[in-house]
């Protein structure tokens, strides 16, 4: 299959500037948790706990991205993409008290110097999950110092790597982290209680707010934004029961925070949803509600739910759907309605960027070669998801495809393979699969 097969009608997606490029984060590839300084972190921890990932997967070694980065960054110029979005590791970069470590700055020096100089963009994210264990003992997320303790580092972070980032991101998924790290016990720190979580998704804003004109004072040629993991939902039936249901599953995934962000309000139907309100402050979303350069949205699949009770929704099964490794429905659809909807709901919407998009498969090396159709698919189905939204006049700047990669895929461990590159664990050779391929020639081919 060539990308000559097919290109997306968009004029703006076929410009060399749409930006297209590949992401990473810190723990699912470096390992090196134990080198130079880096302190634990709460995936460190999670990994350690007995039945929280599997196979007793940890991120120890990874894809060994520590001491291959340089490999890793000729494997990103080899298919001639735009950009690449990495994340730092905080626990890697800040001591107990507070300092910076200076062994965790060089090597991402070493690595944003390396991408400068071949030309690629450097869209970084300053968290995204790994919390040192240190202050997650001190309350993590659901304590309001956390969000203090993060701009602290955020300020020394960005002042230290100045002038060597394009674009900053304040976090990725703050969902993932504020429900599936602290009601739904998913992830890492694993705690169960929604209560909790609401707090944790004020403090993770509130953290962002106080961020942002840190990294303006201190980066003022970068981009400043902020990733979400957006889901559109689909009601089951045409009931108004059922419609009322997705649109709570809606508000609960993606207006939680968009309206926090672009509103400085939270939707009131969230906390109908949740049954509980955090405690906020006076001026916090004033806080919160700063202009942003852009918007990361990450998209991999829609929720199909029906109503539960009057004030809550439930997950339907859906058969007869193709589905990617990870059991997620594939539904390039999503992505328009999605990218649509958030214009339509919130005009003063930044710019866009794609920020993760792809799939698992269960990927191997025969003969030195990986098929993955599937993936090639993917993409071009998505891709022409997001040309759509452009024509309906949703400005997006570019796409990043999830993931350079096979790494670590936090709780699912080794098991589960995203990248457009194989990683063979065992001798860490990188094999570019045929999606990456793919995707390099589509790059090549624009005007």
């Amino acid at each position: 299959m060539s990308s000559e097969s097919w290109l997306p009608a968009s004029s703006r997606l076929r410009s060399r500037d749409f930006l297209f490029g590949v992401a990473t984060a810190s723990f699912q590839i470096e390992g090196s948790t134990e080198v130079d300084g880096r302190l634990p972190s709460i995936w460190d921890t999670y990994c350690d706990t007995p039945g929280k990932v599997t196979n007793g997967d940890t991120g120890k070694v990874a894809c060994d991205h520590y001491n291959r980065w340089a490999e890793d960054v000729d494997l990103i110029e080899s298919l001639g993409l735009d950009a690449y979005r990495l994340s730092l590791a905080w626990p890697r970069l800040i001591t107990r008290d507070g300092k910076a470590n200076p062994k965790g700055f060089d090597f991402y020096k070493r690595l944003l110097d390396a991408l400068g100089e071949k030309g690629i963009k450097r869209f970084v994210t300053l968290y995204h999950w790994d919390l040192p264990q240190w202050i997650e003992d001190r309350g993590g997320w659901v304590s309001r110092e956390t969000a203090y303790r993060y701009a602290e580092y955020v300020d020394i972070a960005t002042r230290e790597l100045a002038g060597r980032v394009e674009a900053w991101a304040t976090f990725n998924e703050p969902w993932c982290t504020a429900w599936i790290g602290y009601a739904a016990g998913r992830q890492a720190p694993g705690h169960t209680d929604p209560v909790l979580a609401i707090a944790a998704g004020h403090h993770l804003m509130l953290g962002h707010g106080l961020a942002v004109p840190l990294i303006r004072r201190n980066d003022p040629g970068a981009k400043v934004g902020i990733v979400l993991n957006l889901q559109p939902a689909t009601a089951a039936t045409d009931t108004r029961e059922d419609r009322h249901a997705a649109k709570l599953a809606e508000v609960g995934q993606n207006d939680w925070f968009l309206g926090a962000l672009l509103k400085g309000e939270y939707d009131a139907r969230f906390f109908e949803l949740r049954g509980a309100v955090p405690a906020i402050v006076p001026g916090d979303l004033d806080t919160i509600q700063q202009p942003l350069d852009y918007l990361g949205v990450n998209y991999y699949f829609r929720a199909y739910v029906s109503a539960a009770g009057a004030h809550d929704y439930k997950d339907m099964p859906l058969d007869g759907v193709e589905r990617t490794q990870m059991g997620w429905e594939v539904y390039p659809e999503g992505l328009t309605y999605q990218l649509v909807t958030i214009k339509q709901d919130y005009p003063n919407l930044p710019p866009v960027y794609i920020t993760e998009n792809g799939m698992a498969s269960d990927d191997a090396v025969i003969d030195g070669e990986v098929e993955d159709d599937s993936r090639i698919r993917f993409f071009e189905r998505h891709l022409a998801a997001v040309s759509d939204a452009i024509d309906a006049g949703v400005e997006v700047s570019g796409y990043f495809a999830w993931s350079l990669m096979d790494n670590f895929e936090w709780s699912y461990g080794y098991e589960k393979r995203f990248g457009i590159c194989h990683v063979d664990y065992d001798t860490q050779v990188r094999t570019p699969k045929k999606s990456a391929y793919w995707l390099r020639d589509f790059v090549a081919r624009r005007s």
